[in-house]
């Protein structure tokens, strides 16, 4: 094992071949466990109680595996898989979350085999607009047991989670090749699924590097009961244009292209008339896209020090116009300008400026130089 320390965060990570195990974490004021541009990661058997934002996090990672972990009481999501590729979620437990697993602009995912309930959301697939990457794609959610994510929605206003109906079981935004399938989705009041694209979203910004519409979803068996039995007013007025009154079950909003579904007959369905039959049934030929060989040690020369900082730090709360944990990064621009000294100061010992957003954990982990390195990258970043 090598990068990993015990700092603001529980459990903080970077580096290769890292594995964090046994853990007992509790009521932390940072997150639960946080990894930075680690790859080959193994994150097992922890249980993780009110870490505030997070409970684990890995971030722009590769060759991850999340598994057997016990998560509750986060502001935000419970497993958030940012900007990573090649992860395995699965045999997890989440509850009493804002999000329950949320795989975010991230690609090559399988979510498989956890339970999942009492969140305001269950799972998600996202891209959130602002991001440096700017693509969710090719994440299967299989075989999951996603009951009663009816918990009111208690995350940071403004925040994109903050953003998500209590009672939803499965949510996906603007994301591609998505692949649902034999999970058991019951009693979720507002809807089993629902898929948006971004215009369609609430607490999003548009991004023009990224395509807002979630293309070639592919809806196969599930098992959904007693979902949107209490659903909102704008799922209520978006059923009426298809003269349906029943409780739904998949939800469709705005636009989705080269999208399936199969047995469409056993959902009650709004906004999927258009889609096509799907040509497969299941995804069993797909066990894992974990890779054989361990991705290499990621190097990071001393010019890249800076942005390597931000995409593996400060994208995870913030983005370049939108509004996540922490204000867009043109805001900062715009009140630190030419002080970069400033920012890496703040970084290192920050102080609450903003009621409407939680107080940011120092990062004084990073050492003065890095500090420095990132400021000059933020304040320079164009997107």
């Amino acid at each position: 094992m090598d990068g990993k320390g015990v700092l603001n965060d529980a459990i903080l990570y970077s580096g290769n071949n890292i594995v964090v195990e046994n853990l007992l974490i509790t009521k932390y004021k940072g997150n639960g466990i946080m990894g930075q541009a680690g790859n080959n990661f193994e994150i097992r058997n922890n249980i993780i109680v009110d870490t505030g934002i997070y409970g684990i996090f890995p971030q722009l990672g590769q060759n991850g595996i999340v598994e057997h972990n016990v998560v509750s009481g986060i502001e935000d999501a419970a497993i958030y898989i940012g900007m990573s590729d090649n992860i395995h979620v699965a045999h997890n437990v989440v509850f009493d979350s804002v999000a329950g697993i949320e795989i975010e602009n991230s690609r090559h995912a399988i979510v498989e085999n956890n339970y999942v309930y009492n969140n305001t959301g269950g799972i998600l697939a996202f891209i959130t607009p602002g991001l440096p990457i700017k693509t969710t794609f090719d994440v299967i959610i299989r075989n999951n047991f996603i009951t009663d994510n009816n918990t009111a929605n208690f995350g940071a206003p403004g925040s994109t989670v903050a953003g998500i109906p209590a009672g939803t079981g499965i949510l996906v935004m603007a994301a591609d090749e998505v692949i649902i399938e034999d999970n058991i989705i019951t009693g979720n009041k507002t809807a089993a699924i629902i898929i948006t694209d971004h215009e369609n979203a609430p607490n999003t910004t548009m991004d023009p590097g990224s395509d807002p519409v979630p293309d070639k979803i592919m809806i196969l068996n599930n098992l959904m009961a007693n979902n949107g039995y209490d659903t909102i007013d704008e799922v209520k007025a978006l059923m009426l244009t298809e003269f349906k009154q029943d409780n739904p079950d998949i939800i469709q909003v705005g636009s989705s292209r080269d999208s399936c579904i199969i047995n469409r007959h056993r959902y009650v369905t709004v906004g999927v008339n258009d889609w096509a039959e799907c040509e497969f049934t299941n995804t069993s030929e797909i066990d894992s896209y974990i890779l054989d060989e361990p991705v290499a040690a990621r190097v990071i020369a001393g010019s890249e020090k800076g942005k390597i900082a931000y995409l593996g730090v400060c994208a995870g709360c913030h983005t370049y116009t939108g509004r996540m944990i922490g204000p867009p990064v043109q805001i900062i621009q715009a009140l630190y300008m030419d002080n970069p000294q400033g920012v890496a100061d703040y970084i290192n010992s920050p102080t609450k400026k903003r009621d409407d957003y939680p107080e940011m954990p120092p990062q004084n982990y990073l050492d003065a130089e890095t500090r420095l390195a990132v400021a000059n990258y933020m304040l320079q970043v164009k997107s």
